[in-house]
């Protein structure tokens, strides 16, 4: 059966279209029904920045020593007031990410630079990266070995090198042409990670071998921040895992695994197991289902962290153009921080 729309006849149409018009005209002013007016009222709720740290996350002992538990703490609330105050003062997203990060490198408590752990050789190989969401550049180095602060060679790669990445011998050489501070590679070295190798070689836990005892190893360090011009900017820094082979790179210092950030979307910085979050992208896909499937950040860490990877794998901490703020992870612990312009100022380690 055929039906002719033409046959029905609606009395008073043009009255209804008329208060429909009046009615839309009114609503419009004060309320949003588009994409781009969407964007508009996310817009209204930006913050003026935001920042949110890392020092790594694994299977974190609750009952640990309350004067070790309160210096973790204390060191996280540290390099957090530093970077707010930075970023509160109009400093870029790019230097509050370095400079958190120097200060946690300089903190034997993690994983990066000095209090790294030892690879089986008994030596450090250190690794960062740091990336600008402004225009997707990047400087990344890997296998350093005399670099007390790996954060800021990565830093002169992105912005005094035309190159991404250098790694072991040639990031030594790269070094030697900046002014970058230098140390004998033993400077890294505590009893606490001697203590750790010794125990790791006992268990035979060789990183390579993927097995289940590995997933109370991760620690790393990394930043991301939001600007107040909008900008984002994310690094990541460590010394690897336990008794690693020598030579052996983890997701850290690769660009897209560890690190990233896109003014479009999300700055973000990961620790966990190096070499699947080298295989999933982490940092990346993040950063792309926000994009390309229009999903908040919250959905789109979730996603990643809780469906791409397994149940211990590690997390992600990220900030979205906006200044909303994730710190998402499947381990039972990760030490991290977060502070923003709205008053925002937390530390913690568990859930």
């Amino acid at each position: 059966m055929t039906v002719h729309t033409s046959s029905f006849r609606i009395p008073f149409l043009p009255a209804i279209l008329a208060g429909c018009v009046c009615f839309l005209a009114v609503s419009l002013t004060g309320c949003n029904s588009s994409n781009d007016n969407d964007e508009y009222a996310t817009d209204m709720e930006r913050k003026d920045f935001a920042i949110v740290l890392h020092g790594g996350a694994g299977v974190i002992d609750r009952d640990i020593d309350p004067d070790v538990r309160d210096g973790y703490l204390a060191s996280l609330e540290k390099a957090l007031e530093t970077g707010r105050d930075l970023l509160d003062n109009g400093g870029s997203s790019l230097d509050a990410v370095e400079q958190v990060i120097r200060i946690l490198e300089d903190d034997e408590r993690f994983n990066a630079g000095k209090g790294a752990v030892f690879t089986s050789e008994e030596r450090h190989e250190l690794d960062a990266s740091i990336m600008d969401g402004r225009d997707l550049d990047a400087g990344a180095v890997t296998g350093v070995r005399t670099v007390r602060n790996p954060i800021s060679l990565a830093r002169k790669v992105m912005e005094e090198s035309r190159h991404v990445m250098f790694a072991a011998d040639g990031a030594e050489l790269f070094a030697d042409e900046t002014d970058v501070e230098r140390v004998e590679n033993s400077y890294f070295s505590t009893d606490r990670r001697r203590e750790q190798l010794r125990n790791a070689r006992e268990q035979a836990s060789v990183i390579l071998d993927h097995s289940d005892d590995q997933k109370d190893k991760f620690s790393t360090v990394g930043v991301a921040a939001l600007d107040r011009d909008g900008n984002l900017a994310a690094g990541t820094s460590t010394g690897g895992m336990t008794n690693k082979k020598p030579g052996r790179i983890g997701d850290s210092p690769v660009i897209a695994a560890g690190t990233y950030a896109d003014n479009n979307s999300c700055a973000v910085s990961a620790t966990g197991h190096g070499e699947k979050f080298i295989r999933n992208a982490v940092a990346y896909q993040v950063c792309a289902i926000m994009e390309y499937q229009g999903a908040s950040l919250e959905e789109a860490s979730r996603i990643v962290i809780r469906e791409k990877l397994e149940e211990g794998d590690g997390g992600i901490i990220a900030i979205d153009k906006n200044g909303n703020i994730v710190m998402e992870f499947s381990s039972p612990g990760m030490f991290r921080g977060a502070a923003d312009s709205g008053g925002l100022f937390e530390v913690a380690i568990w859930e």
